[in-house]
């Protein structure tokens, strides 16, 4: 017999196998012997009382073998010599098209600006110590896209758009932590995340795809009826089929679109700083107590307000985690974060943003349908001139920012680039940086000691997603106006992180493939 449970435990009940299994046997009211086995479905924290708790859904093996451990696996067949589809960048969107593709038997052609993974990491130094842009190798640019450096979040809310169990899966088969299928905020973590990228590429090419690193795309081939081909550098490809994927930052996508009078559209996106606090303090506010259980990870938050008829919220919330220089073009700054898997720097942080529409780009509307994208860009120049016109962040204590008053020190950080004090509420756009100001102090009514000068904002948080959408049919997800362009994931405005673009490039691999 199998009994599925709910149960509320505290952490070392949890962690305690005959301990969980006792309580079970209570529940049930048998003997604790009659259980051979427990598998866990779901597990999240419930730190709304005192007591923080362990929420549990359970399987239940009552008087009978419990099963073997499931073993994730995917096997691609042979592609080498099938019909070829390209996809323009490699990050999670690309990734998965390209499995997805070579499971429905047609060859991926990937092309990626960027450098391999482990290429990646002499530009990510270089960005960090001595503050040197590589536009094509950078924390948004190369094998994985901005989810390989950037923390491994796959918490979604897009259980509609797709099926978010079949990525975890597929992650899972090539290398991630059995885990993530039952967290309910499910986390590979930086340093884990390069490996997994490593194997899913391996697939890609064992099964005959093929990947080409250090090929920026230059120009669309496109006749009467579609799609023909792609120039990338000096090298011409062609096929009928192209997936855009190319992430939210690739401003020359976009700007060779425009050209090519291929349709886009300006996008609302979100605009704001990432606020650093000590994770020892978000632990005691979170956890009701002054030191942390042993058995509970370092906690994190989730934030909301309207203000003035406009969110303002938490975003990308790394505990225990590290400030990241994301800029993609020098002369200009870019924040963003990350966490390792255990999570243990002494550092929590979180983008705080305001939600953008065409009243704040009002003044850019001379570019169209990149007005939304020169407002960001104008910003992040910004950024650039007042931290000295190096990768320094400009950056001010949450209390001085609230109150209009320039930060004589500032506390320590793990920005490592450095940052320096600067009067961001004159800095920020005002309709910005006064609906922050409010919304700092509206947080501490929701997390009493949130709001701190200890606490150090850094500027700016602009790439929360894409500033541009490129429209696509709802059924066929094709381009209006180029038949066999596929725009897909965040660059193209249908998703926001790993696993909803993930998902988004199997829907785009589908979708082409019926086609």
């Amino acid at each position: 017999m199998i009994r599925e449970l709910s149960l509320a435990v505290l952490p070392e009940e949890d962690a305690g196998e005959n301990i969980l299994k006792d309580i079970c046997a209570r529940e049930c009211g048998i003997p604790s012997q009659r259980i051979s086995g427990i598998r866990k479905l779901k597990r999240s924290i419930d730190a709304r009382s005192r007591t923080v708790r362990i929420q549990l859904k359970l399987e239940v093996y009552i008087d009978e073998p419990a099963p073997a451990k499931k073993t994730v696996k995917r096997s691609y067949p042979d592609v080498s010599a099938a019909r070829p589809v390209l996809i323009i960048g490699c990050g999670p969107a690309g990734m998965f098209a390209a499995l997805r593709l070579i499971e429905l038997g047609r060859k991926p052609i990937i092309l990626e600006r960027g450098k391999d993974v482990r290429s990646r990491r002499r530009d990510l130094a270089a960005l960090n110590r001595m503050h040197i842009v590589n536009p094509d190798s950078n924390y948004c640019f190369g094998e994985g896209g901005a989810g390989t450096y950037s923390d491994g979040k796959l918490y979604t809310r897009s259980t509609k758009r797709g099926d978010v169990i079949r990525i975890l899966e597929t992650l899972v088969a090539h290398g991630a932590d059995e885990n993530i299928l039952v967290e309910a905020h499910p986390h590979i973590g930086t340093n884990k995340l390069p490996k997994i990228i490593v194997s899913m590429r391996e697939s890609i090419l064992n099964a005959g795809g093929e990947i080409h690193f250090n090929t920026r795309l230059t120009d669309l081939l496109t006749d009467g009826s579609g799609i023909k081909g792609v120039i990338a550098g000096s090298k011409e490809f062609t096929a009928d089929s192209v997936i855009l994927a190319t992430g939210h930052s690739a401003r020359d996508i976009f700007e060779l679109l425009g050209r090519k009078n291929i349709l886009i559209e300006a996008k609302p996106f979100a605009l704001g700083v990432r606020v650093e606090h000590q994770q020892k303090l978000i632990d005691s506010i979170q956890y009701h107590t002054v030191k942390r259980h042993p058995l509970l990870p370092p906690a994190a938050y989730s934030l909301a307000e309207q203000v003035n008829g406009k969110g303002v919220f938490s975003f990308c919330m790394c505990p225990g985690g590290i400030i990241a220089p994301c800029a993609t073009e020098p002369g200009e700054i870019v924040t963003n974060g990350w966490s390792p898997s255990k999570r243990n720097n002494p550092y929590s942080n979180s983008g705080i943003v305001v939600a953008v529409d065409e009243k704040e780009w009002q003044a850019f509307s001379k570019h169209g349908a990149l007005a939304a994208l020169r407002y960001q860009q104008a910003i992040e120049k910004d950024c650039f001139v007042a931290g000295g016109r190096t990768q320094a962040a400009p950056a001010q204590r949450m209390l001085d920012f609230c109150t209009n008053k320039l930060s004589p020190s500032l506390p320590e950080t793990s920005y490592q680039p450095g940052i320096t004090s600067y009067a961001l509420h004159e800095l920020l756009p005002p309709g910005i940086a006064k609906r922050l100001q409010t919304a700092f102090r509206l947080f501490e009514r929701k997390m009493k000691g949130y709001y701190t000068n200890e606490a150090v904002l850094h500027a700016v948080e602009s790439r929360t997603s894409s500033p541009v959408r490129i429209p696509r049919d709802k059924e066929t997800l094709q381009h209006p106006q180029v038949k066999g362009l596929y725009p897909c994931g965040e660059g193209a405005g249908y998703a926001g992180g790993i696993v909803s673009a993930a998902i988004d490039g199997e829907k785009c691999a589908e979708a082409l493939c019926r086609s």
